[in-house]
């Protein structure tokens, strides 16, 4: 039978730190759905969209044309009740090197404290010198979550170093990799099997890990093929990212549901954790045989303890039923 389990009910469960329950900044991050801010239709029907982020976009999905007229449309809106709570909203501001850059931080913080934006997902970070120029633009005890956008070569190339990047005030939470400008960079032709990308997507998720960051997967283009972008975001997970950019409300269901374990996932690492449990105090022993349903039995030690604590762990976050 299954029943909700709090955290503490597995000796062996120590939550990690992005799926912690106890801080509203650290919940489960899945989909991030952009909304260009020079839209306002879209800025209001925002406040209903279920993704557990959403970037109010003030770069790619806006026009040159167009930056002043999103910037006032985004500030406008935020100090009205948008009804998306503060964990929820992230910014995606445009590129320190454009002229855009200086407009966008001044009129965000110049929004209200209680309305602005905590979250800013910054563009073309290059290097961690990157983030510390822009670090410059933001006042001494402002405190801040970043999301470092990973688009070039060069970005590729200093991914561990933009992941250990450390401010006093700013914090790095996560790595978002823009698969399209990265492809522009380098020259790289995209593929349906996505198999070019290999490389920089591990990368990335490596480079996340080792510094305690989540990791956000590449746009689906294909926004009216639920059957590829259901694909992509197995793909996604089965390489480790924690989750992935929508351009399309549609897209946020099949995101969401897809990043989280399955309840044959759970239900393993249940038996896991249990099983080791049992081994450790009962036959004081550090691995144990795992039955499986075709009446195999599977080594378990401690490194398939970590993937079920990582699993379970998730779970709770998500309010998912554990098996007792």
């Amino acid at each position: 039978m299954l029943a909700k389990s709090r955290v503490f009910s597995y000796p062996f469960l120590t939550p990690r730190r992005p799926f912690s329950t106890d801080s509203c900044v650290e919940k489960l991050r899945r989909s991030w759905l952009y909304v260009p801010c020079s839209n306002a239709r879209m800025l209001e029907k925002s406040t209903i969209t279920t993704s557990d982020m959403v970037i109010y976009d003030l770069e790619d999905s806006v026009a040159p044309s167009q930056k002043s007229v999103a910037l006032n449309h985004l500030l406008n809106f935020l100090v009205e009740d948008i009804k998306v709570a503060p964990y929820r909203r992230a910014v995606r501001i445009n590129a320190i090197d454009t002229k855009f850059f200086t407009q966008d931080v001044h009129g965000i913080l110049s929004v209200p404290r209680g309305c602005q934006v905590q979250t800013w997902v910054v563009p073309k970070v290059h290097s961690a010198q990157h983030l510390t120029e822009v670090g410059k633009h933001i006042p001494s005890g402002l405190k801040l979550d970043v999301v470092a956008s990973i688009e070039s070569a060069q970005a590729l190339w200093a991914v561990g170093e933009i992941a250990g990047w450390k401010h006093p005030d700013l914090r790095i939470i996560a790595l978002l990799f823009a698969a399209e400008d990265y492809c522009a960079d380098t020259g790289v032709l995209r593929s349906k099997s996505r198999s070019e990308l290999l490389y920089a997507r591990s990368k990335i998720v490596s480079a996340s890990k080792a510094f305690g960051l989540q990791s956000i997967d590449m746009v689906c283009v294909d926004y009216k093929d639920p059957g590829y972008l259901l694909e992509e975001c197995r793909d996604g997970r089965a390489l480790g990212y924690d989750g992935k950019q929508a351009i399309h409300p549609t897209q946020v269901e099949i995101i969401q549901s897809t990043f989280l374990p399955t309840e044959k996932e759970i239900a393993r690492a249940a038996k896991i954790l249990h099983g080791m449990e049992r081994a450790r105090k009962a036959e004081l022993r550090g691995a144990f045989g795992l039955e499986l349903d075709d009446g195999a039995r599977e080594m378990i030690d401690e490194p398939m303890v970590k993937q079920a604590n990582a699993v379970l762990a998730k779970a709770i976050a998500a309010n998912l039923p554990i098996p007792k």
